[in-house]
């Protein structure tokens, strides 16, 4: 593979982040690397390079003759854990998920087959005429795999999967709110104010008696492929966490609310705890469960912000403190189910 092949890249609105990327040596290792993980199954990269550069990951795209592109991803130390958990789930779920064709969980760094069509591109080409129901069965699936999972929630944290665990979320929640920089004094005193609240619902949420297990933390429309009829694959694990299942339907339902409007979302709820019925809990105690894992959800995805690459750029920790008061400022916000 030639380091310097064309290739084209995007910054996004991050135009100017420092990635490893730039440093030619860790370029030409990346590389390197890549070239043997593709000769292993016989393969070699063709054509232009498309780069995606983002605080938060490196995403090199690769033409492969004779068959669909491949990807190479490197993450930051604070989520490098998603190579060795993306190569763990290929083994325990591998029919919700990819299978990497290459793995350096040491460095972070993952080399994977393409998914097919995103689930957002297949909600945008039908927009206006799409089925409301559209998130209801990659919904369903997901909770599946969740459920799925259970046994082996222990070993999901040795491979550095960041701990948000339901009995333990006071605690983490008072971390995140000293250390962020971003939260006004009018909402540090409502969040302190809330602090009680909140550990009473992490007391409930704990006496549901659903274990925690694995949280993808961000499973937006650009986070799944719709590979086949029916079917979906989940990717792009970074914001991971060990967490109450239920705090995964955050960010999915938001998702549907904003597309769709908000009538979508008692059926999208009841499609989700479909896989978790059958354990002698009623729909009621799964629906309040819900709710309030719908908004203690907010704190993993504050504590997301911070897993940039080291010196990304000026001010990265800034703006990342700013998305994570944003996110704790949703605890003071009633759910809307």
């Amino acid at each position: 593979m030639q380091c310097d092949a064309p290739e084209i890249v995007d910054r996004g609105q991050y135009p100017d982040a420092v990635t490893p990327w730039e440093q030619e040596a860790w370029r030409e290792e990346a590389l390197g690397w890549v070239e043997r993980g593709l000769a292993a199954h016989g393969l070699g990269a063709t054509g232009r390079r498309r780069v995606r550069l983002r605080p938060w990951s490196v995403l090199v795209q690769m033409s492969v003759e004779g068959r669909d592109a491949v990807w190479f991803k490197a993450n930051p130390p604070a989520s490098a854990f998603e190579a060795g958990l993306t190569e763990a789930l290929a083994r325990w779920v591998p029919e919700y998920v990819l299978k990497p064709l290459a793995v350096d969980a040491g460095r972070g760094w993952s080399l994977l087959p393409d998914g097919g069509t995103l689930f957002r591109d297949v909600l945008d080409s039908t927009r206006g005429t799409a089925d409301t129901r559209a998130w209801e069965e990659p919904v369903r699936q997901y909770a599946a795999m969740q459920r799925a999972l259970l046994p082996y929630t222990e070993e999901i944290e040795l491979l550095g999967v960041p701990s948000a665990r339901t009995a333990a979320l006071p605690e983490t929640f008072d971390r995140v709110v000293d250390q962020n920089t971003a939260l006004e004094p009018t909402d540090l005193k409502a969040l302190c104010e809330l602090r009680p609240r909140l550990a009473e619902w992490c007391e409930e949420l704990v006496d549901a008696g659903i274990a925690d297990t694995l949280d993808h933390s961000d499973l937006h429309d650009g986070q799944l492929f719709a590979s086949g009829p029916g079917r979906f694959t989940f990717f792009d694990w970074g914001d991971a966490a060990v967490a109450h299942p239920f705090c995964s339907f955050l960010v999915p339902a938001r998702a549907a609310r904003e597309r769709f409007g908000p009538e979508v979302l008692p059926r999208l709820r009841d499609a989700y705890l479909e896989p978790w019925e059958g354990d002698g809990r009623t729909k009621a105690e799964l629906r309040r469960a819900v709710s309030l894992a719908w908004r203690l959800g907010a704190i993993g995805r504050a504590c997301s912000w911070g897993r940039l690459f080291p010196g990304a750029f000026d001010g990265a920790g800034a703006a990342g403190d700013a998305q994570g008061a944003r996110w704790l400022l949703e605890l003071l916000a009633d759910p809307p189910l």
